[in-house]
């Protein structure tokens, strides 16, 4: 047999292996990778995908949580994986904000990963303390402009959506806002229901009882459309700035070299699982998010596009990691 035989020979029957590997999986437990703290949004979502595909797959979904630096553990141990697809990584906001955020990545975000479904998109809810007198957006712009400088808002730190929601808001307003970071977004959001700062913009789930109870007021959702838990508050590109929006999103992902046919039935699965009664009763409509679904290259493509809006805000701004 010559060469050019030998070399295909060597592809069928490398193949013919991929494929078998494919039908068969998953002959063991996985791993799912969450790059976040236990008991936040990631974390709930997280275990909440990983005991649907449990039960779909046949196969227990182990969870570990990797949080710190902006995600950037959890998404390096992802990359780092072996690529057989017993390791499912979550991707969320961070890793397109990451990387004009550091200087050093331990990982490429387009290069090292194979996106595999987006599950949800958010969104965050632009509120004020109490003893502020405006109710609408354009009061806070018109404010703001009066005043600049003298508003402050909190996030729980630099490159959060809690911090680019208003980034950006400064940016399309021209207002001068004064960013306060906290360890924390519930101290900031204690220290706007005080009066030490005049501003929050939280994600749903997070600030919305504080509004409910009186605790803050709400002015606008960063989403594109309005949010259906609270249908009756506009969003901030109704409100005078045309083209806002920022919706915090997270998905699934793997290390590169996972074979094409893994990929998909992970994407088929946890499709499955986002639309399952169990994520859309106690999660989703919970916390106002939205479930999305996607095919791999739908997601490869969104997150490209979130990697250069975001490096534009970032760049702007000047921000960099703390």
């Amino acid at each position: 047999m010559n060469g050019s035989g030998c070399v295909f020979l060597l592809s069928a029957i490398l193949l013919a292996q991929s494929v078998m590997a494919a039908e068969s999986y998953p002959v063991r437990p996985l791993r799912m990778i969450i790059p976040a703290a236990p008991g936040g949004a990631p974390d709930i979502a997280g275990r909440l995908i990983a005991a649907e595909i449990s039960k779909q797959m046949g196969q227990q979904v182990v969870v570990e949580n990797r949080p710190g630096s902006a995600g950037v553990l959890g998404f390096a141990a992802t990359a780092r994986a072996t690529p057989d697809g017993y390791t499912i990584g979550q991707a969320t906001f961070p890793i397109a904000t990451n990387p004009s955020m550091f200087i050093n990545l331990p990982y490429d975000a387009l290069r090292d990963f194979q996106m595999v479904v987006l599950m949800a998109s958010g969104t965050n809810l632009l509120a004020v303390s109490p003893a502020l007198a405006m109710r609408s957006v354009q009061e806070l712009i018109d404010v703001a402009r009066k005043s600049p400088g003298k508003l402050s808002f909190g996030s729980s730190g630099n490159g959060t959506s809690m911090h680019l929601s208003m980034e950006l808001f400064r940016q399309m307003t021209d207002t001068n806002l004064l960013h306060v970071p906290y360890k924390g977004i519930q101290q900031a959001i204690a220290d706007a229901i005080a009066g030490q700062i005049q501003v929050v913009c939280d994600n749903m789930g997070s600030i919305l009882p504080h509004v409910k109870a009186g605790r803050m007021r709400a002015l606008g959702v960063t989403s594109p459309k309005r949010s259906g838990v609270v249908p009756e508050l506009p969003t901030i590109a109704e409100q005078g700035v045309p083209g806002y929006e920022i919706t915090p999103w997270s998905g699934f992902m793997v290390p590169a070299r996972v074979p094409r046919e893994i990929v998909l039935r992970l994407n088929s699965e946890i499709n499955k699982a986002i639309f399952s009664p169990t994520l859309t009763e106690k999660y989703f409509a919970t916390v106002g998010s939205t479930p999305v679904g996607s095919t791999p290259e739908h997601f490869t493509e969104h997150v490209r596009k979130e990697i250069a809006k975001w490096g534009q805000v970032l760049k702007a701004a000047g921000i960099r990691a703390e």
